[in-house]
């Protein structure tokens, strides 16, 4: 009787011991593939899915979030310090909203991730911009990356923490609202695109 109920706490592993991600559903089908969700208590792979090219996509949506945020000059190497910023934001969220975090910013993610974007092709010399399509880990790679630089940027400027400022960013980006940061950021880089067309 107390190694079944052993089993069962063990089979149900919560994000920081609070956030369930089982009860998480990806609205876009094009990121259900680039946006994982397994559980995990503390999410931290030391490194597991940095041999292969495409493997990012296996690791949690939330440590990619945190190694993102440790991808700057102030937070080099600093994971404990990125954990606590995001452990911090997604209790700001809960209490703002009274959603799942991890729903909210597997939201963002999804509004803020440009479907469109140019490259450059050179005719005779001559640099000439062309719209393509954005692939859907591209998609996610870029929306974390709007993310993390609009809470860098903003936390630099003001007098409010990180986790604050992640938090107001991660519930706006999610809404789709245009004073988000990140969401502007997308909308910017599709217009260009589609001038590109």
């Amino acid at each position: 009787m107390m190694a079944e109920a052993e089993s069962k706490v063990e089979a149900k592993k919560l994000l920081f011991n609070r956030w369930d991600a089982g009860e998480v559903k990806i609205n876009d089908p094009a990121l259900v593939r680039y946006v994982n969700l397994t559980p995990q208590i503390i999410p931290h792979t030391c490194g597991k899915y940095t041999q292969q090219e495409f493997s990012k996509g296996n690791m949690m949506i939330v440590e990619r979030l945190i190694n993102k945020l440790m991808q700057s000059e102030n937070n080099t190497g600093k994971k404990q310090l990125a954990t606590r910023i995001v452990s911090d934001a997604f209790d700001i969220i809960h209490k703002k909203t009274k959603q799942n975090p991890i729903q909210v910013l597997v939201d963002a993610i999804a509004n803020t991730g440009p479907r469109e974007e140019t490259v450059r092709l050179k005719y005779g010399g001559i640099n000439v911009p062309k719209s393509v399509d954005t692939a859907p880990l591209r998609r996610v790679n870029t929306a974390i990356g709007f993310i993390a630089e609009a809470t860098l940027k903003a936390s630099s400027s003001s007098k409010k923490s990180a986790s604050a400022i992640l938090a107001d960013e991660l519930i706006a980006a999610s809404k789709g609202d245009v004073k988000a940061y990140s969401v502007n950021k997308k909308e910017e880089r599709e217009r260009i695109a589609k001038s590109a067309r």
